[in-house]
This record gives C-alpha cells, structure tokens and sequence, in this order.
C-alpha cells in the first residue's frame, strides 16, 4: 500500500450549481472517489497547465520566486547598483 498523505489543512470553495456540475461530470467520468479528489486534480492539472511545478520535499517557500532576487549584502539586503 501506498504512504497515507497527510492534509493538515482545509480549504472551503463556494460553487455555482454549473460549476459543481462540472466537477461532478469530470469526477464520474474518471471514476474518483470523491468531489475532493476530483478538485485536488483539477487544481493540479490547472497549475500545470500555467507552468506552475509541484515542489520537492523538503523546499522552502524562499526557493520559488517570482523575480529573480538581487545579491545580498552583508548585512541580508539587497544590493543596489547606482
């Protein structure tokens, strides 16, 4: 058997009846085993999709930036060129 996954956190959505349809059409038609499951592939294939990666064990969140992030000083700031 497979490692059980720990899910320490909750996150509640508000539907559209249309939009729980969805979720509902795309869960039945792939035979998961719950609405959860159904979002949690949603969400995974959507951040795929926009180029998003899942991040190795053991990351930081200071290791996934949006820009890249100038040198630091000594003293932990940045360094400004003039």
């Amino acid at each position: 058997m497979s490692e059980p996954r720990f899910r320490g956190e909750r996150l509640q959505i508000m539907l559209t009846p249309d939009e729980l349809l969805l979720v509902d059409d795309f869960r039945y038609k792939r035979r998961m085993p719950s609405r959860a499951s159904a979002v949690r592939e949603l969400l995974k294939r959507g951040l795929a999709a926009e180029g998003f990666a899942t991040a190795e064990r053991g990351a930081k969140s200071t290791d996934f930036s949006v820009i890249e992030t100038a040198p630091k000083k000594g003293n932990g700031r940045p360094e400004v060129s003039d």
